[in-house]
């Protein structure tokens, strides 16, 4: 198995001309890894066109992409005890790189925990990468104690699926039904350091835009039978003997990938709801409309229902209007209903 880092190559025919690709591949460079490592290579095939990452062989060899992956790439093949590795690992290898902001603090800077925090991580892809969507699978601070602190950091997280407003995140349930927990690292360092991971993985992945981070401190103290623990917020615990200490973040990473998006291709397939062109385009548009926003869907965060995240995707990447965004979402449950043997599903609005 290999790391192969794949161009896409953007069809400029319309989707009802499109049958098949032919992508030639100009060069592939497979690196082997160390021994103590599993048995993985890093594969760099240059292409044509836009780069996206994909596993698969180190064996360099023409891809035929399914028909959504026209418009919108979903999958990686990366196995679980793969992504689990190379997560465990920090590997930069599937690190996505955004933009760190915050006006509460800064990297590197001590501050003082005693008021909550608040952080983001970015990529403002509709400026910077508008031919990309995000898949998030894992986050990672380096958190640091001032010595003898009686502090301990409490992390709450919103993910922005395709960009908006913050009202339009959903908070993520961290060690609420078998949602997975942060683990905490001890570092090797001469301060109260450690490591704080979240690994997704392909069960819990999903979109994300921004990622949206609050920090509160809590003190932890013996119960007054000595064998439990209370936690207090640190203005409600006033004790001189106490050191409060300061704290500070070395870094922030958030760990995925990023796939294939072609928003000028999808706006086609809209406009041949209204316009097809030619009989029968209508409805092979609807059917490939109705996958996307189903695959879409599917990656939506834990829940009793989905979160209609392929409205956000039509609202924020492709820039409708809400009400074109509302005629479409009809247009497609009119046309699913007339379809055998299928069922629509409820979904929670998360965008506006």
């Amino acid at each position: 198995m290999g790391f192969i880092f794949t161009p896409f190559l953007p069809d400029k025919r319309s989707a009802s001309e499109v049958t098949h690709r032919h992508m030639k591949v100009q060069e592939a460079i497979c690196i082997p890894q160390g021994p103590a490592e599993p048995n993985v290579e890093l594969v760099l095939a240059q292409k044509s066109g836009l780069h996206s990452l994909v596993w698969g062989s180190s064996d360099a060899h023409p891809e035929v992409a399914e028909s959504t992956d026209h418009y919108i790439g979903f999958e990686t093949d990366l196995q679980d005890l793969e992504m689990k590795y190379l997560l465990q690992k920090t590997d930069r290898r599937i690190e996505v790189h955004a933009i760190f902001i915050s006006n509460d603090m800064r990297l590197n800077s001590w501050f003082d925990p005693s008021w909550r925090k608040r952080m983001l991580l970015t990529l403002k892809s509709n400026k910077y990468k508008s031919s990309l969507v995000h898949m998030i699978l894992g986050l990672s601070l380096q958190i640091c104690l001032t010595k003898n602190s009686t502090l301990e950091p409490v992390l709450a997280v919103y993910v922005n699926p395709f960009g908006g407003s913050h009202s339009e995140s959903w908070f993520m349930p961290v060690n609420e039904n078998s949602f997975p927990d942060w683990e905490r690292t001890k570092l090797d360092l001469p301060l109260q350091c450690y490591n704080w991971s979240l690994t997704l993985g392909n069960k819990w992945k999903t979109f994300f835009e921004t990622v949206h981070i609050y920090l509160r401190s809590r003190i932890k103290s013996n119960g007054p039978n000595g064998n439990e623990s209370i936690y207090y917020e640190p203005l409600e615990f006033i004790d001189p003997s106490r050191n409060l200490g300061y704290m500070k973040i070395n870094n922030i990473q958030v760990f995925g990938y990023s796939m294939h998006f072609d928003p000028e291709a999808i706006r086609d397939l809209i406009l041949q709801l209204d316009y097809p062109y030619t009989q029968g385009s209508q409805d092979s548009a609807l059917l490939q409309l109705l996958e996307i926003r189903d695959r879409v869907n599917k990656l939506s965060p834990p829940g009793q229902r989905r979160l209609d995240l392929f409205s956000c995707l039509l609202r924020h990447r492709l820039k409708l209007s809400t009400s074109e965004v509302v005629r479409i979402q009809s247009a497609l449950q009119a046309f699913n209903a007339k379809l055998p043997n299928t069922v629509d599903y409820d979904t929670t609005k998360l965008c506006s």
